[in-house]
């Protein structure tokens, strides 16, 4: 199992997470490794956690069906938890957004493509259309009068 976990710091913001829902579902976007010969594909890969593909030779489904151009073995991946929320107290420790079953693949970075909403702290205004593809978002909470962000922020992918 795999997890994707985000450390940032939120400021007068919190409940981060991707705007997904099945009828704008988040692609979630990695670079995927075979665990057989350890190639690494070229491309980032985007997949969301409502698709299910059928795994060739299986009876079974999966949100991701890969298979390595190198060794031509097919791996799967699936979501099964999440997305979760990211408070603003938990900057410190981190915060699992999702976690992926992988068959077969491994899944060596993250890029936050994509939206995600969070509401600021105090006066609960709602943000959505946050883009975190640069590293940081800034705007502003006209309820509270203060600039509200999100940065410092660092992806994890790691065993659980």
């Amino acid at each position: 199992m795999l997890t994707l976990t985000l450390k940032a710091e939120l400021e007068g913001v919190t409940g981060l997470h991707p705007t997904d829902t099945e009828e704008n579902p988040y692609f979630y976007t990695f670079r995927v490794q075979c665990t057989s010969c350890r190639e690494t594909h070229p491309n980032w890969v985007s997949f969301n956690r409502f698709e299910q593909h059928e795994i060739p030779g299986s009876r079974g489904e999966a949100n991701f069906v890969w298979k390595c151009r190198l060794c031509t073995k097919t791996h799967s991946a699936s979501i099964t938890a999440g997305p979760h929320t990211y408070e603003a107290e938990e900057k410190k420790t981190g915060q699992k957004i999702i976690e992926i079953d992988c068959r077969g693949l491994e899944f060596t970075e993250f890029k936050p493509d994509g939206e995600w909403e969070a509401k600021g702290v105090e006066s609960s205004t709602p943000f959505t259309g946050i883009e975190l593809s640069e590293g940081e978002w800034y705007d502003y909470d006209e309820k509270a009068g203060e600039e509200v962000s999100i940065k410092e922020m660092t992806w994890s992918i790691g065993r659980s």
